[in-house]
């Protein structure tokens, strides 16, 4: 059985409430990703995505120096354990319509899990694929 573990991506970085939204930016643009958790420690309290910062701040002209990450991360954040199967995680991520979900032990954020990750694996009929066309699917 393939877990999380053996797929996810361990060294993440990560920002803090009370980090500008430049910050956050910044992250994102020397790592090459859209989306970092927002960590108080290692406990993840929100996920924060280069939509956030362009829809919930930029867009309405508020200064990307004075908002904290706090201010426009999403809240109700999914996550997945080391532990869980790869099948189950890309149902996860089709569920939630989520590309990328913290991997987290004992309350720790311990890596990150991407739907290139499943990619990268042999999972069922093209599983990965799957969760894609879902997440990409718009809610109503």
């Amino acid at each position: 059985m393939t877990t999380v573990k053996d797929i996810m991506t361990t060294d993440v970085k990560v920002c803090q409430p009370h980090d500008s939204l430049v910050e956050a930016a910044k992250i994102m643009r020397d790592v090459n990703v859209g989306i970092v958790p927002v960590c108080e420690g290692k406990k993840v309290i929100g996920m924060i995505t280069d939509r956030d910062i362009v829809i919930n701040a930029i867009a309405d002209g508020k200064d990307g120096n004075t908002v904290h990450c706090h201010d426009v991360m999403t809240k109700d954040v999914t996550t997945v354990t080391p532990d869980t199967d790869v099948h189950e995680c890309a149902n996860i991520m089709s569920e939630n319509q989520v590309r990328r979900l913290p991997v987290v032990d004992n309350g720790e954020l311990v890596g990150i899990c991407a739907i290139g990750d499943l990619a990268r694996i042999n999972i069922h009929i093209d599983e990965a694929g799957q969760a894609l066309s879902d997440i990409s699917e718009p809610l109503h």
